[in-house]
Order: structure tokens, then C-alpha cells, then sequence
């Protein structure tokens, strides 16, 4: 049962992602067929595969790469939640998010995202073993039965079974009636805030709101009060 985990426990994690490259013209030949291969069957006749590309890319582990990582927990002292993001270059951000589980404090830890059981958690796997890096426990799972794995999805928990419905985290927000701050940017928007505009803060305050939003919906399913943010 959700609620009796410890809320201290819990990890909530975003991620934002863009391409490898941020155009078409300057993947190498091989990136190009691999990538042609890969979405043949994923795009609908009239769509180029370059033009694919700028819109897909991000989203798959082999041919994007993550630009930065937040993540929440709660503060025992304060009772808030605390938020830090790692950024700058991929094999070094993802560096030092690993060595946050080394901490005592991580012994147990269960990591939560919205979607995460299909996007955040598996990516972030695989973008480690591409860089070099040893995935940190939470997210080795061979050999694991299904509860074994420390893992929570604010999307499977509202399925309650019924894998046709997908919601967004927004949505929830706005149904559990959680104040979020109005935003400038979407996650459609992040490749090309990072690679025309080079905002990567803009970047970082979109994906620290979503940790925030991601706590409290988390919260709501619990039916417990909303966290605030330590500053």
C-alpha cells in the first residue's frame, strides 16, 4: 500500500531531453539509416525522417541525451521538500546524480515520476550504460520480481488497471486542485530552448516545477496535505 511509505523515502524525479544533434543535417550517415530504420514503421507515410528526427529524437534513449535531472525529497527537519538538479555535460551530470545513492540515507530510497516506469527510469538506465556508467541499484532490475522493484508511477497508480487511459501530469494538477505556476515552456519546447536560445535555467525551472507538482500529486493520491518547497 502507498501510504505506508514513508514519505521521507521517496525520490521524485523529472528529466528533460533533447536530440544528440540539433539538426538532421549534422548526424553522420550511419546515425542517419539507423535512425530511418528505427521509425519506418513509427511515422505516417507524408513525414521525412528529418523531420521526424526533430520531433522524436528526444525521447529515445539511443539518439537523444538528458540535459538535466531533478529530483525531490522531503526534508525530516522541515517537513518541505528539498529540490536539486544536476546539468552542464550529460556524463557528468548523470556522475553526480549516481553519487547521491551512496548516501545512508539512500539505503531504501523508492524512486517516483510520472510515466517513469516507461520513460524517466528506463531512460536514464540506458543513457548510464551508453556514457560508461554503472547503473546505481534503484535501477537494476533483472532478476527482480514486480514488487520487488522500488519504483512508483503517479500514471500507473491513477490506472488503477486500466492500461487504455493515459493522463498527464498537468491534468492531475489541475483535478487535485495543486496551485502550479504558469508556464512559459512545454516539453515540446525544451530542445529548442536548449539548443537556439542556450537557456538552460529556463530549462531547469520548468523540469523543478514538475518535481514539485509530481510530490503533490503523489500527496493527493494519498489524500495528505500539499508539501511546499524549502528554499
Amino acid at each position: 500500500m502507498v501510504h505506508k511509505i514513508p514519505i521521507e523515502n521517496i525520490l521524485f524525479l523529472d528529466i528533460e531531453t533533447v536530440p544528440q544533434s540539433d539538426t538532421w543535417i549534422n548526424l553522420d550517415a550511419t546515425k542517419k539509416y539507423l535512425w530511418d530504420k528505427k521509425t519506418r514503421f513509427q511515422r505516417k507515410d507524408d513525414i521525412e525522417a528529418s523531420e521526424f528526427y526533430e520531433e522524436r529524437a528526444g525521447i529515445m534513449a539511443e539518439f537523444g541525451m538528458i540535459v538535466c535531472i531533478s529530483i525531490g525529497m522531503v526534508d525530516s527537519n522541515s517537513g518541505k521538500l528539498k529540490i536539486k538538479t544536476f546539468s552542464g555535460d550529460e556524463k557528468t551530470l548523470l556522475l553526480n546524480f549516481c553519487d547521491i545513492f551512496n548516501a545512508p540515507r539512500m539505503t531504501n530510497v523508492i524512486l517516483c515520476a510520472h510515466n517513469g516506469k516507461e520513460f524517466d527510469f528506463p531512460y536514464i538506465a540506458r543513457r548510464l550504460l551508453i556514457n560508461g556508467i554503472q547503473p546505481p541499484v534503484p535501477f537494476q532490475m533483472f532478476g527482480r520480481k514486480p514488487w520487488e522493484i522500488p519504483h512508483l508511477d503517479t500514471l500507473e497508480l491513477w490506472k488503477f488497471g486500466d492500461w487504455k487511459n493515459y493522463v498527464s501530469l498537468e491534468l492531475l494538477a489541475h483535478i487535485f486542485r495543486i496551485p502550479t505556476p504558469k508556464d512559459d515552456i512545454d516539453g515540446s519546447m525544451v530542445a529548442h530552448i536548449y539548443y537556439k536560445e542556450g537557456n538552460i535555467d529556463r530549462i531547469i525551472h520548468y523540469c523543478e516545477k514538475d518535481v514539485l507538482t509530481l510530490a503533490n500529486v503523489f500527496r493527493r493520491m494519498r489524500q495528505e496535505d500539499l508539501l511546499k518547497r524549502l528554499d
